[in-house]
């Protein structure tokens, strides 16, 4: 895919994904392989890689001054290098954003079918988004649209801190 390089060594990982490796993945026997890094969308910390068979695309969402909820880039460049939203024949299985506020961080693990039914990935009906707001619980939402999202959202969400019980189980739920 154009704009991206391959990753080496685990130091090369984005600094929350890092995190997410050693207190999440490492725990559940996920093996982090075949990272790639995606140059043209750096500020959202975008790359793909392998969590054991599974293949994933990875972004960090951004904080808005005027809006509830964090926004993220999930485009993908075709082959004459426009941005296009990712599609049902990807070879992809989850999209994960990580979400960070303050000392609040965790991830959204989120199924391409998931995505696909909610019109984020563009399907053979519908064609997906280039970019979306999450919800993470401890957004305190102030629209029934917002809300809405927030609910289907949240069943996809795990927080990521020291303890963790919680987290390894829906990961190894979803992910294993």
């Amino acid at each position: 895919m154009p704009g991206e390089d391959t990753l080496t060594t685990v130091s090369m990982l984005p600094n929350e994904l890092k995190n997410a490796k050693r207190l999440i993945y490492d725990n559940c026997g996920l093996a982090l392989t075949n990272l790639k890094l995606n140059t043209a969308s750096l500020e959202y910390e975008a790359c793909s890689f392998e969590l054991n068979s599974k293949k994933i695309q990875y972004r960090l969402s951004k904080i808005t001054p005027r809006k509830t909820g964090q926004f993220v880039t999930i485009w993908k460049r075709n082959q004459d290098g426009i941005t296009e939203p990712f599609d049902m024949s990807d070879d992809l299985d989850f999209i994960i954003i990580a979400a960070k506020r303050e000392d609040d961080f965790g991830q959204f693990v989120f199924p391409k079918s998931i995505l696909a039914e909610k019109g984020i990935i563009t399907t053979n009906t519908n064609e997906g988004k280039r970019g979306i707001r999450v919800y993470p619980p401890w957004d305190n939402v102030t629209n029934k649209q917002a809300e809405k999202t927030q609910i289907w959202q949240t069943k996809y969400f795990f927080i990521i801190d020291d303890v963790n019980t919680a987290s390894v189980d829906l990961i190894r739920k979803l992910l294993v």
